[in-house]
């Protein structure tokens, strides 16, 4: 009987598609961000993103090949999408070594010291990022202002994120309606007109993978939907309670990494739960996280740190909300 099992590590789908395929639509799902980040940021964007793309598949292949001494796997695919979220969660005019530095933590530490894809606990490309704002925290929040192709990769004009101006505002005793007036408006901020991170800066971008990968059914959702609303809704109840302190929901969900972490970060199969009750709560505990980050810690953004925290919870939703046996006996009355 055991000969005709098949045991395999995760991700588990159902469905006719492999591994190879679903990163291939992930993929084309990140090209509309990936436009946008290099229309905002010009050459900035190209240089950050090949070099993340190619650290990430060269020291994946270094590792299997020479130190772990299995079957190298680069052309699933993988490789090559944390490079691109890892990419889309830096500065677009971070130094080359720095990028390749947080290509190695992402691949070396955060996914190939498990065992490699399907057996990491947590989401690589946020590994790779949170340990760079840890160790290079200048550099990481050094933003450049769009300016497209305007000025070049190491001479880009920096400035502050509509994060950080509202953080340091509230800090400095001054009202919410007065720091409005120094950023981009919501409609800006939703075409991405602003500084930040290379993938964040575009929710229209990031909205129209997310369809994408609705449609293709590389996603569900479960995740997205719980994270954006649980958001919304715990930062709507902070704005009415006094607006004066606390920005709107819509200014919450357009800025920072709320689209890019819950349409694409979240998401990824290894690293969220496998039923949708369990999305659906995981889902909610990066919204709380993220909102208790951003309007009482230290740090401006909280999304990357909250996705990391949830990361080590979904081992046990796996375990407690699991879905009904196939053949379970249904007790009437």
């Amino acid at each position: 009987m055991s000969s005709l099992l098949t045991v395999s590590q995760s991700p588990h789908i159902h469905t006719g598609d492999d591994t190879k395929k679903l990163m291939r639509g992930v993929i084309i799902a990140l090209i509309p961000a990936f436009i946008a980040s290099v229309y905002y940021f010009g050459w900035g964007a190209l240089i950050v993103t090949a070099t993340s793309v190619l650290s990430c598949i060269f020291f994946e292949y270094v590792i299997q090949k020479y130190l772990i001494r299995g079957p190298v796997t680069i052309t699933d695919g993988s490789a090559i999408v944390t490079g691109l979220l890892l990419a889309f969660n830096l500065p677009s005019n971070l130094p080359v070594h720095i990028i390749i530095i947080g290509a190695l933590v992402a691949i070396g530490i955060g996914k190939m010291s498990f065992g490699g894809l399907g057996n990491n606990p947590f989401n690589p490309a946020l590994v790779g990022r949170v340990f760079l704002l840890i160790s290079f925290p200048v550099q990481m929040t050094t933003w450049p202002v769009p300016s497209g192709f305007k000025t070049g990769y190491a001479d880009a004009v920096t400035g502050a994120t509509p994060l950080g101006v509202l953080k340091e505002g509230i800090r400095n005793g001054e009202q919410v309606s007065q720091l409005m007036n120094q950023i981009p408006d919501h409609m800006q901020m939703f075409y991405g007109h602003m500084g930040g991170s290379m993938g964040e800066v575009a929710a229209l971008a990031l909205l129209i993978g997310f369809v994408y990968m609705l449609v293709k059914k590389i996603i569900t959702w479960h995740i997205p939907v719980a994270v954006t609303g649980s958001i919304a809704l715990f930062t709507g109840i902070l704005w009415l309670i006094n607006p004066e302190k606390n920005a709107d929901p819509l200014f919450h969900l357009l800025t920072g990494g709320v689209m890019l972490g819950a349409i694409f970060m979240a998401t990824d199969y290894v690293t969220s739960p496998m039923v949708p009750k369990a999305m659906i709560i995981y889902g909610i505990g990066i919204g709380v996280i993220t909102v208790i980050i951003r309007v009482y810690g230290a740090y401006p953004e909280g999304v990357s740190f909250a996705i990391l925290i949830m990361n080590a919870f979904v081992p046990l939703m796996n375990a407690w909300i699991k879905p009904k046996r196939f053949g379970e006996e249904v007790k009437n009355g």
